[in-house]
């Protein structure tokens, strides 16, 4: 396995996404956890144990960018993959001038999901991988 933390977080309010994304980053042999919402994966353990992001953009209540800038905030770097069914790409060339890894197209590739994946933590957490 690639050295370093290899647990994804995948964070989303769609329970569907929050069941087959962690199957399938699991194929590609990562740790995973899933959670309902940006305030929920905050108050959990698993900040501290984050190697990379999957973050939805639109939730309610803190959306991916509002964690992203919470993160910021208190200090913690975690590399982030933003996912969103808003095909909108100045949204996506903002978000990576932000700072996130790539932002994906849903529905993304399992191909490029994995990619993205292997860029990131082959990268260090430098947050400079790209697609």
């Amino acid at each position: 396995m690639m050295p370093g933390v290899c647990l994804v977080s995948v964070v989303d309010d769609d329970e569907s996404v929050r069941e087959a994304l962690p199957d399938l980053i699991k194929l590609f042999g990562f740790d995973v956890r899933a959670f309902s919402s940006a305030t929920e994966f905050l108050a959990s353990k698993s900040v501290a144990d984050t190697g990379c992001l999957v973050l939805d953009v639109a939730m309610p209540g803190m959306s991916g960018p509002d964690l992203q800038e919470e993160l910021v905030r208190i200090g913690i770097s975690i590399p982030i993959i933003f996912i969103t069914a808003h095909k909108d790409e100045n949204e996506r060339l903002a978000l990576i001038k932000s700072g996130a890894v790539a932002c994906l197209f849903k529905p993304f590739s399992a191909a490029v999901l994995r990619e993205t994946l292997d860029q990131v933590f082959k990268s260090g957490k430098s947050g400079d991988a790209a697609l």
